[in-house]
This record gives C-alpha cells, structure tokens and sequence, in this order.
C-alpha cells in the first residue's frame, strides 16, 4: 500500500495509469474517486493488496474544504457554470453564529443526495455522463454522518471547515446543503482531503517524489510500501500450528486449539485476527466465533510460496 498526494488536475484513475509507468506494475487499484479538483490523500493498492481496496474505501475520512457562499453552481463546486448568486445585501446580512450554527446543524446522521456530478451510476450509466448531456434524473438519498464539523475561519463569502464523516460523503454536497440552510446558496471552492483512515498527508507522497526516487535509488520505493498486514495493526496476530497451515492456506476455518496468541491475548468474539505461519508469512485476517469454537476466514491474501498459478 502506498499513500499518494493526489494533486489537482488528476482523476484517482490518472494517478493509477501513472503509477503503473512509474513502478512498472500493471495490478495497482486506488480506494475511491477523489474529484479532479481536490487534493490530498489517495491510498493505492499494490499487487495483492488490492483485495483492500474496498476496506479502506470504508474507513472514514478527513478533509479541509473552503465553501463559498452566494453561489450554486452546477457541479457544487467552482468548476461548473453558475446558476444562482445572492445579492450582496443577502451576504452582508449573515453573522457568524449563523453561520457556524448552520454548518455544525450538519453533525451526525444526514440523508444526502449525491450530485449529479458524479461517478454513481443510474440504470447503468454514470450520473456525470448524463449531466454533461444535460439531463437531470432522480437521486435516492443516502444515510451517511458527519463525526465531526469544525469551522476554522470565516471570511465571507469564504468559510473554511474541517470535516470528518463517513465514506459517500459528498463535500461539495454539503456545502451547497449549508448554503441552502441559510438561504444564500454555497458552493465548494476548494477541498483538500488529510486523513482515510490510518493513511494521512504526512506519509503521502506526490507521483513527482516517487519518480525521482525510482531514477535515484529504486530500491527505496519497496520499503515505502507499507505491508498489507499492517492495515489491520490493530488486530491481535495468531501464530498458526504448523499441522494446521495447510488448513490455513486453503482459507478453510481454524479451532481455537489450533492457533496460539502471545501471553495474555485472548481473541475476543466477532473480532479480528492476523494470522500468520511459524515463518512469520502473513495469510489473511479471520475473524473469531466464541459460539463455534473457530475462526473464520474473513479475508485471504497468500504470500507468493502458498498461491495457486
């Protein structure tokens, strides 16, 4: 797994074609579409790894986005063509309570529709191909949360915000949502996304660092590669009995009796476990069953020696 700084200009699917180039490896996925003009996390995964993309797609996510308020646009964003604007009365009236009060509104559970402006398919066709037509269809809403919606500045019409919410999460969205909620209209005018999951902008790396060090030191790159048991640190790590791996590398269930844990870890029921072989390979992540007595496979990635060709 690798953390890319997606900059903008870049669809997550150009960042993917340029890493192949670069690391000269054609099985590489990225964890979610991250609009054209954002910037900011984007975790790939690498070979084998990309069985995690879907799971880290699901962890939740960070971002600082500015909205501008006065405005609607097509897009909820700056990119598109501008459809109402608020008379400066309008915007000189807002304080910043309201302001505040109308975005923090916003925590917690919040049925959202997506715009048509993106990636979401209708009837097997992708809502952003059928704006750029010009047709609108309907949108059922979706159920996601904002963990946590903190306003940083206010310099009106510009508000910037820190978000934390669930995955679906529409900022652009959102941001038309608040602006509507004070009666002004808003828009996204810039997003930057620091945090999925354990993945942040510290160890994010720009497609332009990465082929520098390919060129200078190649070998470097292996030891960014974050492991793919390391996605689920947080997991205890089960030692599998050696008469037992065979059972272990068909992804079949394992007893309790067949896997020891270092001294004073017990799994607990409905959790997760790391499993690994007496030479310390990593095999896959089980998840335990009090009622059964076993663990079950929940997730499988086989090193090289254990996969069939």
């Amino acid at each position: 797994m690798l953390s890319i700084y997606k900059e903008a200009g870049y669809t997550s699917n150009d960042v993917v074609a340029k890493l192949r180039g670069i690391l000269h490896m054609r099985r590489i996925g990225h964890t979610g579409t991250l609009d054209p003009m954002a910037e900011g996390v984007l975790p790939v995964c690498l070979g084998n790894a990309t069985r995690l993309c879907d799971m880290i797609a699901d962890r939740d996510k960070e971002y600082r986005a500015v909205m501008r308020l006065g405005l609607r646009t097509d897009t909820q964003d700056m990119t598109g063509t501008i459809l109402e604007e608020a008379q400066p009365e309008v915007l000189s009236a807002l304080t910043e309570d309201r302001i505040r009060e109308a975005a923090e509104s916003f925590i917690g559970d919040y049925s959202q529709i997506p715009p048509m402006y993106s990636a979401l398919k209708v009837n097997g066709q992708r809502l952003y191909d059928l704006a750029r037509q010009g047709k609108t269809v309907e949108r059922k809403a979706r159920q996601i949360r904002i963990h946590e919606l903190e306003v940083l500045e206010i310099a009106v019409p510009f508000v910037t915000m820190r978000v934390r919410c669930s995955k679906g999460t529409y900022i652009r969205t959102l941001c038309e949502d608040i602006g509507s909620r004070l009666g002004c209209g808003g828009t996204m005018d810039s997003l930057l996304r620091t945090r999925v999951g354990q993945f942040t902008l510290e160890n994010s790396w720009k497609l332009s660092q990465l082929e520098e060090i390919m060129r200078e030191d190649p070998e470097r790159i292996t030891r960014l590669i974050a492991p793919v048991d390391s996605f689920f640190e947080d997991a205890p790590a089960g030692l599998v009995a050696d008469d037992a791996v065979r059972f272990l590398a068909n992804g079949n269930r394992l007893l309790r009796r067949q896997v020891r844990f270092d001294r004073g870890i017990q799994p607990a029921d409905g959790g997760q476990v790391r499993m690994y072989n007496g030479d310390g390979d990593f095999f896959g992540v089980y998840t335990y069953s009090a009622g059964q007595g076993a663990f079950l496979p929940l997730k499988m990635f086989l090193p090289d020696a254990y996969r069939k060709n």
